[in-house]
């Protein structure tokens, strides 16, 4: 699924061609992706003009000008193109991927510009919705977030607040929404890395210094995945259909049996399943 950089990546990808734009033509192919749309999804969207884009957690947030918000949740294999004279258009700096299946192309946004923006997702496990904007703080997909990890909320005392007196590995916690929003598999598994601290560790056992290291770990992954333009992942595709390649800089990631790349470190990374997921790291750096 992909993880806060590629969301990332995606919503800096559409911002130029939908900020400011009018939507002069919605077309939806099917009444549902993972759930249906909303009600009046089509007539709600065609002549509204879209704000600047934003992103909170895994979601893209459209604001509109008649006082909704579209939010779009890309699930596994949720993607976009943007055409604009019959040429796709590059959000950034990426590896060519190849070109999305015209069968799963489920929602097309046309602006007023004469960009066609498709929305195309194999498996449907991306959804849309249409939230007032004025409520989106209170509503159930995001009433009960942490704070963003790019954001000064998230900082050492509010790491320190959350691993206080919790048995549960600092992995666990780190994917719980409730401490920090949006953050994923990889990006942890790799942050842990960084900051030298083990995913198995009871989090309560996690010293001042640690936690240090292991928020501004946190961030500089996390930064660095979004310069690169997210991560290489079979089903993910940047918002004009191409992939990202941050996979080539994972240290641990997907690197079980090899050697640790910390500098004299003899480790090699193994693989632990944590709560149904693979985990990554080094015995011997990661304490």
């Amino acid at each position: 699924m992909p993880e806060l950089p590629e969301v990332e990546t995606v919503r800096r990808g559409l911002d130029p061609h939908l900020a400011g734009a009018r939507l002069v033509r919605v077309v939806a192919r099917r009444p549902d992706l993972r759930f249906p749309l909303p009600d009046g999804f089509v007539q709600r969207l065609t002549g509204a003009r879209v704000g600047s884009l934003a992103r909170r957690a895994k979601y893209i947030l459209a604001p509109l000008d008649r006082g909704d918000t579209l939010i779009i949740h890309l699930g596994m294999t949720g993607r976009f193109t943007i055409e604009t004279g019959g040429e796709a258009t590059a959000p950034g700096d990426f590896a060519l991927a190849a070109p999305a299946d015209p069968k799963h192309a489920h929602v097309v946004f046309e602006t007023d510009a004469g960009t066609t923006i498709t929305y195309f997702d194999a498996r449907r496990f991306g959804y849309m919705d249409l939230i007032d904007t004025a409520t989106l703080d209170a509503h159930p997909r995001f009433r009960d977030m942490g704070p963003e990890p790019l954001g000064p909320d998230f900082d050492v005392d509010r790491l320190a607040r959350a691993f206080a007196g919790r048995r549960q590995g600092a992995k666990t916690l780190l994917l719980d929404q409730r401490v920090v929003a949006g953050l994923g598999n990889i990006y942890v598994c790799e942050a842990l890395h960084r900051a030298r601290v083990s995913p198995l560790k009871p989090a309560a056992e996690i010293g001042p210094r640690k936690r240090a290291a292991l928020v501004a770990a946190i961030r500089d992954v996390l930064a660095a995945a979004i310069a690169a333009g997210g991560s290489t992942l079979r089903d993910f595709a940047s918002a004009d259909g191409v992939m990202g390649y941050f996979q080539h800089d994972f240290a641990v990631y997907g690197r079980e049996g090899e050697a640790c790349p910390t500098p004299r470190c003899r480790g090699i990374i193994l693989r632990t399943v944590q709560a149904g997921r693979s985990t990554f790291h080094c015995p011997v750096c990661q304490t």
